[in-house]
């Protein structure tokens, strides 16, 4: 790797998160190697940068002022052999409510408890990366583009419900809040996906997931929704 502090330049728009730009930045993380992500975050962004680089495509790696290139270029410069774009799955949804489904079955526990483990589970890998969680779910999600709070605190509240089900002292509010929360992440979807049109990756289970956004995200998110109604009913 040529001398000098790594910089990541990427396309990142409200409306498009490109896929070798994430490709680029797994990769440096994978490999340990600390880096600057520059978010070029609309078409005009993109243009200026390419324009000043003399460059045809984003994504650009910088090492120091010597440019090393696109992804492949990258993968290539580090020994790696460069993945393809996509490989989208829903396996890791599947993973994270099936294993909770299994433990709560194993201790004897109600589908509640499946729910609060689920939601611990779903914050933890959220809080593995905060920010690539932020910057997935601001793509997509309506609260979380006007206040940038709201990304910021949305894992410790998803890891205070689930904590609450299976302490068994979920208050009331807590279940008006995962309503509330719960309608918002739907319409959220429902907008992004379906009004839209847009193609992006649900960062349900973290940020650099590869699970697409749309009618399981919707799902999960009504689910919280019937979970909070429940909390209301039964206190």
């Amino acid at each position: 790797m040529p001398p000098g502090p790594l910089a990541l330049y990427r396309m990142a728009t409200p409306d498009h998160l490109c896929p070798y730009g994430q490709l680029a930045e797994q990769l440096l993380r994978e490999q340990g190697l600390p880096f600057d992500d520059h978010l070029l975050s609309s078409q005009a962004d993109v243009e200026r940068f390419k324009a000043a680089h003399g460059v045809a495509t984003t994504p650009q790696i910088f090492a120091g002022r010597q440019r090393i290139g696109g992804y492949t270029d990258l993968a290539l410069h580090l020994g790696v052999k460069p993945r393809q774009p996509g490989g989208r799955s829903y396996r890791p949804v599947v993973v994270v409510f099936s294993t909770t489904a299994l433990v709560a079955w194993a201790i004897g526990g109600s589908w509640e408890q499946a729910m609060g483990l689920a939601l611990v589970l779903l914050a933890c890998l959220k809080l593995m990366d905060p920010g690539a969680f932020r910057r997935a779910f601001r793509q997509y999600d309506l609260l979380s583009q006007r206040p940038g709070w709201y990304g910021t605190l949305y894992p410790y509240l998803e890891f205070a419900m689930g904590l609450g089900i299976l302490a068994m002292r979920a208050p009331a509010p807590l279940g008006v809040l995962a309503i509330a929360m719960g309608l918002e992440g739907a319409l959220s979807v429902v907008k992004a996906v379906y009004i839209d049109k847009l193609d992006l990756n649900c960062a349900c289970v973290g940020g650099s997931s590869r699970t697409p956004l749309g009618v399981v995200s919707v799902l999960e998110n009504l689910a919280m929704v019937v979970m909070g109604l429940g909390m209301v009913v039964t206190r």
